[in-house]
């Protein structure tokens, strides 16, 4: 049994992650979870997980830190209720030294106990924003993944970590662009305003109609490409950290917490002890 897209755009986060964990949705994540934050994942083992933080540290924009799991645990308690990370994605990338070894819809046979993983705000978060100002989205709209593209970006090293930045992409009205600018740059933890308006190639990306991840989203009269640093940052640099093995998310299938959109930093007391006194 699955369930449909439309219905799950209505339904709660809880409700939607019930769905992915019981392998009745597997599909993308945009537009689900309205009002909550959206995140990417990376995970590995313990021994790379303080340069990979490092790595995020020095590069906020595309990999926004929103959690971290303790060594060895699944369930992400600081960002939901009930949240495991080995089944609560709609589906997961497997990276075996540094390449891309195939996709699966969980990972409960892979996981081991000393991996860390680690959750980053995504763009995600803020479309339901800019839905609401009446700026439409494409990928939405047409139940399609939204394009993201390697960029000439460089990112700051960190260990074996390096490598150019992802960008995703929308288009936008051209006399709207400043009020989109607006609006993300209120969502630190979902990589706020773009990096770049305008011109692809002046971010080395020559074809728009042919992204790296994603579907290609069409070119519109009067609109502009607009580009957002994007969490699939981290799988370029786990590309050229080559470790035995590495966990992601697939490209624009996202994990949906509970933690509202416009936190600036992860709600550590969403699973409080009651009576403790802050």
């Amino acid at each position: 049994m699955t369930i449909g897209y439309d219905i799950l755009k209505e339904r709660p986060a809880s409700e939607v992650r019930a769905a992915i964990r019981g392998c009745e949705y597997a599909s993308h994540t945009a537009g689900l979870g309205r009002g909550l934050l959206q995140a990417n994942l990376a995970i590995l083992p313990e021994s790379h997980a303080l340069d990979f933080m490092r790595y995020c540290q020095r590069n906020p924009k595309p990999c926004p830190i929103s959690g971290v799991s303790d060594t060895g645990n699944p369930m992400m308690f600081t960002l939901g209720a009930d949240i495991d990370i080995r089944t609560d994605i709609p589906a997961y990338n497997i990276y075996r030294d540094g390449k891309l070894a195939g996709s699966v819809t969980d990972i409960l046979d892979l996981w081991q106990e000393d991996f860390v993983a680690f959750a980053l705000g995504c763009s995600f978060t803020f479309e339901n924003a800019l839905q609401q100002a009446g700026i439409a989205l494409w990928h939405i709209d047409h139940n399609t993944t939204v394009p993201m593209f390697r960029s000439s970006i460089d990112t700051v090293p960190a260990g074996p970590f390096s490598g150019k930045m992802v960008v995703s992409m929308r288009m936008i009205p051209e006399a709207r662009v400043d009020e989109v600018i607006a609006i993300s740059s209120k969502y630190p933890l979902a990589h706020g305003a773009p990096v770049h308006v305008g011109d692809p190639a002046k971010i080395g990306i020559t074809n728009l109609a042919a992204p790296d991840w994603g579907d290609a989203a069409p070119e519109t009269p009067g609109a502009v490409p607009v580009f957002w640093a994007c969490g699939v940052t981290p799988q370029v640099a786990i590309e050229s950290a080559g470790l035995p093995l590495c966990i992601t998310h697939k490209p624009g299938h996202m994990l949906i917490t509970d933690v509202s959109e416009f936190a600036e930093v992860p709600n550590y007391k969403l699973n409080e002890p009651k009576g403790v006194n802050r």
